[in-house]
């Protein structure tokens, strides 16, 4: 059998290719995962539902009270009224249909009865003692249906409340469960292998920093590209650091990808004689995307290995930061079947200049000021960790256009890309 690292072809500088059209090409790859596991509402967040749910009743099933205080009839209530509290009805019961001439105190969330038109909230009324229940003085003319929320303005039952594709929030776990849902269908997890290259890295704890050797560095990317995969659902089988041969690298990928949906990588994706990932993919399966034309991040390559998708991050960190953001999340999200997969930006005012634009799309690390402006981080460099930290997001510039004081750019912060 002829050894897969002979068969390499030779390298070859690639065209680049625009940030859109390289994640157009990846979402097409993205086939949805296919298996799906029912889990409890309470474990769904962050989960990408499976199937549509559909509402089997009306909430609210009745009309009920928005605040605490009185039910009553508007044909009553001309003037000053005073009417005799004929009934309480407290949240959970099911008071008596509303006699003329009186009213019925009456607690938030409690069915409206039978007959009354309004909610008079407590504040706008006076109690006055007497027999039974006593009296209440009804101060301003209630509106038609005030404080009253009617049955179904929530949920119509036989509405698809939330649809196959949402990713799930909190607040659609509480939706979810107002239908009665105390089970979720969603998509499998992604099963994702995570490996960096470069001789030079090293692992914080194994070495401590006054005994580091010349040209090593402590291994950054490891640790935020878990936690980006693990915040995306993904299940993350951690294979460390392969060393910088052409063989060690295929002997990882080959044993990642007989058990994962997606490998990443960090480093190895450049043009230098000890950068093996591209070769390596070459030798084991197909290179289908190489070199971006965007600033931090142009070495990002895509491949498969049999049905393995792979993906090759650049080395510098942040370089591997915005690659994940910009094309491997989005990646992940179709993967699970999500609706969504991309951000929105927002529009704001630079607060400085950048004359110096670069002819690929450029993602600057600013922050955003009191004043409601964008400040810029003094060093853009791929390397500079520090930049991501200080930011809240990044201006997305289009390659080669300038930005002075004052211009409105595209901003898309980081909390859009980490939820």
């Amino acid at each position: 059998m002829s050894d897969p690292a002979a068969s390499v072809a030779p390298r070859v500088r690639a065209p680049l290719v625009a940030l859109d059209d390289a994640v157009a090409r990846l979402l097409a790859e993205a086939a949805p995962l296919q298996d799906v596991e029912q889990v409890s509402t309470f474990e769904a967040d962050g989960r990408v539902l499976a199937q549509d749910l559909v509402a089997g009743l009306t909430v609210p099933p009745r009309d009920n009270s928005a605040m605490d205080g009185y039910a009553v009839r508007l044909a009553d209530c001309t003037g000053d009224a005073v009417l005799p509290v004929a009934q309480r009805i407290p949240a959970g019961s099911v008071g008596q249909p509303l006699a003329t001439g009186t009213a019925a105190r009456i607690f938030t969330g409690a069915q409206v009865p039978e007959g009354a038109d309004a909610v008079v909230m407590q504040e706008d009324t006076e109690a006055i003692a007497g027999d039974g229940l006593g009296q209440v003085r009804i101060r301003p003319v209630p509106r038609p249906g005030q404080n009253i929320r009617r049955a179904g303005e929530d949920v119509e039952a036989g509405a698809t409340v939330l649809a196959r594709g949402e990713r799930l929030t909190p607040q659609a776990l509480g939706l979810a469960a107002s239908i009665g849902f105390a089970k979720l269908p969603v998509v499998r997890r992604p099963r994702v292998a995570l490996l960096s290259t470069g001789d030079e890295l090293v692992m914080p704890g194994d070495v401590p920093p006054e005994q580091m050797p010349p040209g090593a560095i402590y291994n950054s990317n490891r640790f935020f590209m878990r936690g980006l995969l693990q915040r995306l659902g993904c299940e993350v089988q951690d294979l460390g650091l392969v060393p910088d041969r052409l063989d060690a690298t295929i002997d990882a990928l080959r044993a990642a990808a007989a058990r994962n949906d997606l490998i990443i990588t960090t480093g190895g994706v450049s043009v230098g004689e000890e950068d093996h990932v591209r070769a390596a993919v070459q030798a084991l399966g197909t290179l289908d995307l190489w070199l971006v034309a965007m600033k931090p991040g142009k070495p990002f390559a895509y491949g498969r290995i049999g049905d393995t998708h792979i993906a090759g991050l650049p080395g510098n960190p942040v370089s591997s930061f915005m690659t994940f953001l910009l094309l491997v999340r989005p990646f992940l999200l179709a993967l699970q079947g999500a609706s969504r997969t991309a951000p929105q930006a927002v529009s704001m005012r630079a607060d400085f200049d950048w004359p110096r634009a670069d002819k690929r799309r450029e993602f600057l690390r600013v922050r955003t000021t009191p004043e409601g402006g964008l400040a810029l981080f003094p060093n853009q460099g791929s390397g500079v960790l520090t930049s991501t930290v200080w930011g809240d997001g990044v201006v997305d510039n289009p390659g080669g256009q300038a930005i002075a004081r004052g211009d409105t750019v595209r901003f898309v912060p980081f909390s859009a890309w980490l939820a």
